[in-house]
């Protein structure tokens, strides 16, 4: 225990120092999430009537961000596979990365599904033993299930591996491959149990379509991943954390693939709707054309379209999927395009009209909107402090000290790159 203490005094070390870069992210980071929590605050004490959610359209921008939070969550799966299965080195190295990332979305998945829940006094109903979980026989409690073990999952995995680096040591394979490999269903499971929540549903026709689980894992398999190739960069402009070139190509050849199914999966429920012409075409016309004079979808699904179509030609041909700047318009492009699809683009449709052939416009009220802001910013904050532990690990600028307890930390200095040198080096210094 003594070991793990100091070990964690070390962390709080590494994450109370910094640059003025960085010190200035987590006092942003820290103001947005003061926000948030003040509309939250607000939102508790006046109810969910001071969002634009109503009877009509129950579910709105939280569970819209929750669904495709849940996709980027799943997406470290396809950083699993090349490193676990089979051993690809370059990306077995920055896949611990992708791991927290998942941790980091996930955390922001429980935070938007509890800010949805109009009594969030309630939510001990969902704890299995105390609570009345109604397990298994409700899909809800299904999600409860998948979601926090792939949480937990992910945590232990990837706290165990920098534990073991930590200590200059190989994680036992033994304990942490089967965990790795479990991930990998798991993963599929989140997203899946997430698209049977929707089609399930037998009375909302927009949801109710086989093909909602893969068109789910599809379009997880975009967005995450780019999201992740940003990330990469910047890591590794800004630390010493090695990342190669090759790791990030081949995350993107995966994100062409992906994006293909998403885009031909969509355009087979576009095509099975508009050409079978019944009374279940609504929901479809209402977000791609308009229904009855109500078109505020119209302009967000069809930017999205075009943003997927664009992305997924520039990833596809290896010359623009191979320069950095066309690469990063199309990761910008592909979390646009997939979160508008995914959001909004999935959510409202499927309840406007209602059963009863009501339209109800939404779109999120200014609370809602802060409130979102505000669970962004916890989930980059908890994202930012993992890396902060991680990468001087990954380097070997933190370890345990040769008495086998006392932490090594290597002056800060040596932890940040700037113009294209390690910023406290003798090169640097002279």
């Amino acid at each position: 225990m003594r070991k793990i203490w100091e070990f964690f005094k070390g962390t709080l070390v590494l994450v109370v120092k910094g640059s003025t870069a960085y010190y200035a992210w987590i006092i942003c980071l820290l103001g947005l999430m003061t926000v948030g929590g003040i509309a939250y605050v607000y939102q508790l004490h006046n109810g969910l009537i001071v969002t634009a959610m109503r009877d009509q359209v129950s579910w709105g921008f939280y569970i819209s961000n929750f669904t495709f939070l849940v996709g980027v969550a799943a997406a470290a799966v396809l950083l699993v596979i090349p490193a676990y299965v089979y051993h690809w080195k370059p990306i077995k190295e920055i896949a611990v990365l992708g791991e927290m990332l998942a941790v980091s979305a996930m955390v922001m998945c429980l935070l938007f599904v509890t800010v949805d829940i109009g009594r969030p006094d309630r939510f001990w109903h969902l704890i299995p033993k105390i609570g009345i979980l109604n397990f298994p026989q409700s899909l809800l409690a299904w999600d409860v299930v998948v979601l926090n073990t792939y949480l937990v999952l992910n945590l232990v995995v990837s706290v165990y591996i920098l534990y073991n680096l930590y200590h200059q040591r190989e994680p036992n394979k033994s304990f942490t491959t089967p965990l790795l490999l479990f991930s990998i269903p798991a993963a599929v499971s989140i997203h899946t149990v997430t698209a049977f929540l929707y089609n399930g549903l037998g009375a909302r026709p927009f949801w109710n379509a086989s093909i909602l689980a893969p068109r789910f894992l599809a379009s997880a398999f975009c967005s995450g991943p780019a999201f992740m190739i940003m990330l990469f960069q910047v890591i590794r402009k800004y630390t010493k954390t090695e990342i190669k070139d090759e790791a990030i190509f081949k995350v993107a050849e995966l994100i062409a693939y992906s994006m293909f199914l998403n885009l031909f999966l969509l355009g087979a429920e576009v095509f099975k709707e508009y050409y079978s012409n019944t009374v279940h075409l609504a929901p479809m016309q209402y977000l791609f054309q308009g229904l009855h004079g109500h078109a505020g979808l119209v302009p967000y699904i069809w930017t999205a379209m075009f943003f997927n179509v664009t992305a997924f030609l520039l990833f596809l041909i290896p010359q623009t999927r191979e320069n950095y700047v066309t690469l990063n318009i199309g990761c910008v492009l592909i979390f646009i395009g997939v979160y508008i699809e995914k959001g909004m683009g999935l959510v409202i449709p499927g309840l406007a009209p209602d059963v009863l052939g009501e339209i109800y416009d939404y779109s999120p009220t200014g609370i809602e909107l802060l409130l979102t802001l505000g669970i962004w910013a916890t989930g980059l904050f908890v994202y930012t402090m993992l890396l902060r532990v991680a990468i001087p690990i990954l380097n070997g600028d933190f370890h345990v000290g040769k008495d086998g307890m006392t932490p090594v930390i290597a002056d800060q200095r040596f932890i940040v790159r700037r113009q294209g040198r390690v910023s406290g080096s003798p090169e640097a210094a002279s």
